[in-house]
């Protein structure tokens, strides 16, 4: 049976600074990221990373900080602008999209949520969910509607009037879930979502989350630190290491055949 593969990334790299073309040389000889930029002041934030992701599948990227994982979601919709490579969407070249294209891709096709949850304090709840619908011009009757039955899918039912300072971390983070899920995105990123949660309220979002996707059967990038969370949520895991996805594998595969002695070393704590 062929994959359904939504999202395709090819030799995707990221650099930063001026003398790109000598750093990129310095790389294909071997150098590591603090080499070249010692010797040539570029930031290698992404190397050569290829993946692919499959519709209605969790795909979660795990790594240290500084490994370049934000960098990488912050390119799938283009808020980063990749050095070189290639993000196909549904086949198509995202970078050969025209402005409106790019807007429509970003308010169609792919919502993020954020670790800092993102919300607007002036707005209670409900216009918090609905936002994004009314950026679309979608009539209020038929937006609020459409906010309610995301905030009662996350649990936030009879809170709809609440001001967003009365909410705690855990309820804000389900207020962020709910406004990405109401514009009904083909694909959610998801940037370290629950890092700023303890840890009982993290473990009922991660539950809460495979509870929304077996309803809903998104497709989910997400974007951990945890290899506990990225195992617990993950149908594939990435682990990336200075800007280089090391090995992509399903959680079960991944343990039973590590790649190096860094994926064994950040596996082994896993619960």
């Amino acid at each position: 049976m062929s994959k359904d593969v939504i999202i395709k990334v090819e030799h995707l790299s990221k650099l930063y600074g001026k003398i790109k073309t000598e750093a990129v040389e310095l790389i294909k000889k071997g150098a590591d990221k603090e080499t070249v930029y010692k010797k040539t002041g570029v930031t290698v934030a992404l190397w050569d990373v290829s993946f692919e992701v499959e519709r209605g599948k969790i795909f979660v990227i795990i790594g240290l900080s500084g490994s370049g994982k934000s960098t990488l979601i912050r390119c799938l919709n283009l808020l980063n602008k990749p050095t070189s490579g290639k993000i196909y969407f549904e086949g198509k070249d995202i970078q050969k999209f025209n402005k409106q294209q790019i807007l429509d891709y970003r308010r169609n096709k792919i919502s993020m949520v954020f670790q800092n949850f993102g919300l607007m304090s002036h707005r209670n709840v409900l216009n918090n969910v609905a936002y994004g619908l009314e950026v679309k011009n979608v009539p209020r009757p038929e937006r609020e509607k459409k906010a309610r039955e995301m905030i009662e899918l996350v649990g936030l039912e009879g809170w709809e009037e609440q001001p967003i300072s009365s909410l705690s971390g855990g309820m804000k983070q389900r207020v962020g879930l709910a406004r990405a899920l109401a514009s009904d995105p083909e694909v959610l990123l998801m940037d370290e979502p629950f890092s700023a949660l303890d840890p009982l309220v993290r473990r009922d979002m991660q539950f809460e989350l495979l509870s929304i996707q077996s309803k809903l059967e998104k497709t989910i990038i997400f974007i951990t630190h945890d290899i506990n969370e990225a195992f617990k949520l993950g149908d594939t895991v990435a682990i990336m290491r200075d800007g280089r996805i090391i090995q992509i594998d399903t959680p079960e595969r991944m343990s039973a055949h590590p790649a190096d002695d860094y994926v064994r070393e950040f596996i082994e704590s896993v619960d």
